[in-house]
This record gives structure tokens, sequence and C-alpha cells, in this order.
């Protein structure tokens, strides 16, 4: 399996392992969810369109940041193997699997604002906002390597090799309850809106914004990209901590998903929350496993 840290660089070879098929398929699905919104408005939305654009959208959103990224990403809390594939089955709605976004985020923090890096903005603009999801320049076997802890489980690895299965049931389910429309406005933009405001973290938090850590990368902490993210946005806070299951560490840095993993602590759905020292006297590996990965 090829070790990341000898792979190519997107400099000398970039974007080179993915497959045509992938960029193809990854290409038709990010112009459909922006096309289909649109011709939606223009036909007319009717409120059952808009009610499920309001249960989708957060529920995609938290299995977004709270799911893909603090969980299986980084293992900012424990829980139940049921619970796990439940996170696994809504991260896939946005038809991307937790073992390949495990492994494309632990490289970013790697390799953060290098060369190597899936998605800097030193990159470009359009890398950075579109171009890695579509090619991010690494082989399948970088990123399933990146997750070698994920990988361990059978049902994560069926979803890694069938990760459209939930996305396209979801598709069905809105097609048959309430045709084009319900489709288009209450999965489409939803994903839209979740796909921007992830791109929106990775440009803008390693430009703009203050760095109350001197991490060795260019993280920063955006209060306007916090608040549409749902606390995500306190970025150099998470470079310094992160397996730390809250973003924010001052009282006024916000952090809504650490709510949510809260509450789902209160209910015992997940447990043993990582918690960031209060200052900034520990060891600089702390809570850094492998980069932002799982030992």
């Amino acid at each position: 399996m090829t070790d990341p840290r000898l792979a190519h660089t997107r400099r000398t070879r970039p974007g080179g392992p993915r497959t045509w098929f992938d960029r193809v398929r990854a290409t038709v699905f990010l112009v459909l969810v922006h096309a289909v919104p649109p011709v939606a408005f223009m036909l007319g939305t009717r409120p059952t369109d808009w009610l499920a654009f309001a249960i989708i959208y957060p529920t995609l959103a938290v299995a977004t940041g709270v799911g893909l990224h603090r969980y299986f990403a980084h293992a900012a809390f424990a829980t139940s193997r049921p619970v796990q594939f439940v996170m696994a089955w809504m991260a896939c709605l946005t038809f991307v699997d937790p073992i390949s976004f495990a492994g494309k985020h632990r490289l970013h923090h790697r390799f953060s604002d290098t060369d190597r890096d899936v998605h800097s903005p030193a990159a470009g603009f359009w890398f950075c906002w579109f171009g890695s999801l579509i090619d991010e320049g690494y082989a399948e076997e970088d990123l399933v390597g990146a997750a070698p802890d994920l990988t361990r489980f059978p049902e994560l690895r069926w979803l890694h090799r069938n990760f459209v299965v939930p996305g396209v049931s979801l598709w069905a389910l809105l097609f048959l309850t309430g045709g084009f429309t319900l489709f288009a406005v209450g999965y489409c933009l939803s994903v839209v809106i979740v796909l921007h405001q992830t791109s929106a973290l990775n440009y803008f938090c390693h430009r703009w914004g203050y760095r109350r850590y001197d991490t060795p990368d260019g993280s920063r902490n955006n209060p306007l990209v916090a608040f549409v993210t749902f606390g995500e946005g306190w970025h150099n806070n998470h470079h310094r901590f992160p397996r730390a299951a809250r973003a924010g560490v001052a009282w006024w840095e916000l952090d809504p998903l650490h709510a949510v993993i809260r509450a789902c602590a209160a209910c015992g759905l997940v447990w043993d929350l990582v918690v960031a020292p209060r200052d900034d006297s520990a060891p600089r590996r702390l809570l850094s496993d492998l980069a932002a990965g799982r030992d």
C-alpha cells in the first residue's frame, strides 16, 4: 500500500491518481445538485418541499460535522456499533463515505498547507472550492490507508464500496412521495448548501481570521464561517486540538455541533468525549495522534 508521504506531490502530478470514471461521476453529481434547484424554483415549489428541506438540511449538516468530521475522522467521542452505522449511513446521503472522508481529512491535517494538502487554498480558489471534490490528488489506496481503524468494520467497507446506495434510496423516496420539487428542494438544495459550507471552511479558514495557537499551518478562526457551519469555523483551535469534541475554546466561540454531541451523550448514545486542555501548556502531540487521525 502506498505511503501518502511518498506519493507524488500535487505540484509534480496534479490530480493524477483519480480515474476518469471517478472524475466524471463526481462532476456529474456536482452539476446535478446545482442545476436542479433553480429548475424547481421556476416550476414553483410547495410548502411540503420546504418542510423536507427543513428536515434534510440540518440532518446532513449534523451528519457531516458530527459524524464524518468529529467522529469518523477524529474520534472525538465513542459510540456503539449500531449508532456508528447509522451515522455512516446518514453521512453517505451526501455521496461521501466515512472511510474516504476520514482518509482524505487526515491527509489534510498531515500535510496542511503544503503541496500535498488535499484542498489547500494555496492551490487556488477553484481547486480548494470545487476541484478537490472531483480529484484531491491521491489514489484510492492512499485514502483507505489513512483510515485503517475504519476498514476493520465490514459494514463500513460495504458502504465504502456502495456509498451511492443511501443517497439513491433517499432520491427514490423523495420522488415517490413528492415528485421532482421535493427532490430538488428537499435534497439537492440541502446538499448544495452543505457542500458550500464545507468549501468555505476549507478556503476562508486558511486565509482570513485570527490565530489563537501557533500551529505549523495557516489555519485560522473565522467567526463568520463558524456561524454558518455551526461551529466548524473555529479552525485554528481545531488544528491545535483536532480530536477535541468542541472546536470552540473561549466561552463566546459558540459550537452548536458540540451541543448536539453533548445532547447525544446525555441520551447515552455517545460517551468518552475528548476535551481540549484549558491552556496551551500540554505537549504538542496531545490530541493529535497521527496528525489528527486515530492511533
